[in-house]
């Protein structure tokens, strides 16, 4: 916890603080990516960073951890650090990375607060700063060594063995180790990084959901080409479209995330919209695969049943299930479709068993609506998990 005097500091300078963190952020790192121009190659999404919203995403991050610390004293925020340290760990985040961060942001907060980063305030922004730091590195470290790697030794190389074009802009690939070890456990819900070297020679990393039971021995990713015109088109995606196929090789991460089946008994309701179904799909062929006997209910929302991917998978895994349903909305309906399935997601007459625990991915302005509804239903908040793809990883949903 933070000491009592820099408590003090941080609730006064809070709201200041929190007023020019975007400045802050942006100086940040303009400042580490002149430093350490390697970062953005190799590290850093350049698309995020190009679009701004990475930059929100560590506001977010820092101004969260510093409210916590000083609202519930004592009370470790777990939540908030386990996902971020997952994060890290899938992208290969080492200890060394964390003072090049402080000095950096140490420089950025004392330019933007100006008169106002006294020595008092700098000292106690940077226990806020170390309380965060070591306590994702610790987490880190032992979920690097859960795979038996080295802290920030993440990576292995991987052959696709399978290629399946789902809908126009989503194709499935299976891969399997290359250097024919068993492939990591994982629990359903979590994803892996994948890296790929670009055209320029920075190798970029994105996060993909494994869309298969955990017991599988070839693991399935479903990646979406991202280019929908509003902001740069997806690098990693357009070139795993364009460039992976069957033998070649790419670099996997080992399996993270904090979002996993952990109600085993309960009712479920699995929602989702756009690429949202791939952890949907995978919690379902392992609730298939354990025989789950409660009431699950899949929920979808896509624009089209022509964009809608993996939907054969999410019918024929409900079917198998003793009680399995399946709802999809449509903005953009064929045939004839029901009125009351058009448009957006309405809860109002899915059936919510009592008990009831509930998976969200997609969108955020989706997920707020849904728990909205679940909420106003009465689903008790702690029965509600999300998943939140891209950089708005660490914002909540309220």
């Amino acid at each position: 916890m933070l000491s009592q005097r820099s408590a003090e500091t941080v609730r006064a300078t809070l709201p200041a603080v929190a007023d020019a963190i975007g400045t802050i952020t942006d100086l940040f790192y303009r400042k580490l990516f002149e430093a350490h121009p390697e970062l953005l190659r190799n590290l850093f999404n350049r698309g995020s960073q190009a679009a701004g919203t990475q930059r929100q995403a560590l506001a977010g991050a820092i101004a969260a951890f510093a409210t916590a610390l000083v609202e519930r004293p004592g009370v470790r925020p777990d939540a908030l650090l386990d996902r971020i340290a997952h994060k890290h760990a899938s992208l290969g985040v080492s200890p060394a990375q964390y003072p090049i961060v402080h000095r950096h942001l140490s420089a950025a907060v004392a330019e933007v607060l100006g008169e106002a980063a006294t020595e008092e305030v700098a000292a106690a922004w940077d226990e806020v700063y170390w309380l965060m730091a070591n306590s994702l590195i610790e987490t880190e470290r032992r979920l690097y060594a859960e795979h038996g790697a080295l802290a920030g030794g993440t990576w292995r190389q991987w052959e696709v063995v399978g290629r399946v074009q789902e809908t126009a802009d989503v194709v499935t690939f299976r891969m399997r180790p290359a250097d024919g070890r068993p492939a990591p456990a994982f629990k359903a819900g979590q994803y892996v990084s994948v890296q790929v070297e670009l055209a320029d020679g920075a190798r970029q990393i994105r996060q993909y959901s494994l869309t298969n039971a955990p017991g599988s021995t070839v693991r399935s990713i479903a990646v979406k080409r991202v280019d929908d015109g509003t902001g740069p088109a997806g690098e990693v995606s357009g070139h795993l479209h364009d460039h992976a196929h069957e033998g070649d090789l790419i670099s996997v991460s080992a399996p993270y995330g904090d979002i996993v089946l952990d109600a085993a008994d309960a009712p479920l309701l699995l929602v989702s919209a756009g690429i949202g179904c791939t952890p949907m799909v995978a919690m379902l062929e392992d609730l298939v695969d354990q025989g789950h006997q409660a009431p699950v209910t899949a929920v979808h929302a896509d624009r089209s049943p022509a964009d809608h991917a993996l939907r054969a998978d999410q019918e024929r895994l409900v079917t198998k299930l003793a009680h399995g349903s399946a709802h999809f909305w449509y903005e953009r309906p064929e045939g004839n479709w029901p009125a009351e399935r058009t448009g957006r997601v309405d809860l109002s007459h899915v059936e919510l068993p009592y008990g009831v625990h509930a998976y969200l991915c997609g969108p955020l302005p989706f997920m707020r609506s849904v728990r909205a509804q679940l909420l106003e239903r009465g689903v008790h908040p702690c029965a509600i998990h999300y998943e939140v793809f891209g950089p708005d990883l660490w914002l909540a949903l309220d």
